[in-house]
């Protein structure tokens, strides 16, 4: 079934989701999903309301012509999508490929509704992941000096390959204020949950010495200042006095698996509104 997605999110007041339903309802929409939500304190409201396009009366080109005037009546922010696009998606891997492998086999067995055209690093290591998959890899080394160009290289690869959306499947590499700007809200990181606390090298050592109980994993999208982007999903494990750094690593690594798993669904299905520097995560 092909469907409709409307995000908006605009000043609250009287009315708008009759408005919005009632858009749909004359123009022989059925709806599927929908839902909102008000943020009291910014007198903000938003909502994600979903339709079947069977019987629709509007050819999917004009949606947003149509739905023009309602969205100026109440001074709307909004998109909306068609759940038939299959959007595209680069992933970005370093050293570490556990996040890599994980998004890869979901991927396979249809549980994201996208393409994923081409695997990026700047390394060599995962190319025979990507062979096993059959996705194209492409290496762009980090050295120093060479940050700027490679970058450049990349933008272009990615403009060309039509790229919607970047995941940093453990990507450990600052991008610089210029990509990021280019792929607004378009970058997802998965990274562990210590933060501030334990920056640098070998957080899990440093937080082992601490005795910490709770260990965890945080998706946001990637914004100019690092790791404090609006947060997508997160999740914590308990530890304990027996659990080694070595067993912390591991239960930590499954976390951004599962955790940034769940970001990408959750990106892909349209259902994250970012306002700011947070975001509204509908069911």
């Amino acid at each position: 079934m092909n469907t409709a997605i409307l995000l908006i999110s605009c000043p609250d007041k009287r009315g708008i989701t009759a408005r919005v339903s009632d858009f749909v309802f004359r123009h022989n929409g059925n709806i599927v999903h929908a839902d909102q939500h008000i943020d009291d304190q910014a007198n903000t409201f938003f909502m994600r309301i979903e339709w079947s396009l069977e019987g629709f009366d509007i050819p999917l080109e004009s949606i947003p012509d149509a739905f023009g005037p309602v969205a100026q009546e109440y001074d709307m922010d909004w998109q909306v999508f068609f759940s038939a696009e299959r959007p595209r998606i680069a992933l970005f891997v370093s050293r570490h490929v556990h996040c890599l492998y994980d998004l890869l086999l979901r991927y396979r067995e249809g549980q994201f509704n996208c393409e994923i055209p081409l695997i990026v690093s700047n390394h060599e290591q995962a190319r025979n992941i990507a062979d096993d998959f059959s996705i194209p890899y492409y290496v762009f080394p980090k050295e120093t000096g060479s940050r700027r160009q490679q970058e450049e290289s990349e933008i272009e690869l990615l403009e060309t390959q039509g790229v919607d959306c970047i995941v940093l499947a453990r990507y450990m590499q600052v991008l610089s204020p210029a990509f990021v700007e280019r792929f607004p809200q378009r970058i997802i990181n998965i990274h562990h949950s210590f933060l501030p606390a334990f920056k640098g090298g070998d957080p899990y050592r440093q937080a082992y010495s601490r005795g910490v109980k709770i260990i965890g994993a945080t998706a946001h999208y990637v914004t100019d200042e690092l790791d404090t982007g609006p947060i997508i999903e997160q999740d914590t494990v308990r530890v304990s006095h027996r659990d080694r750094v070595e067993d912390m690593v591991l239960k930590g690594r499954d976390l951004e698996r599962t955790v940034l798993a769940k970001a990408v669904k959750l990106h892909l299905e349209r259902k994250v509104l970012v306002y700011d520097n947070k975001t509204v995560v509908f069911d």
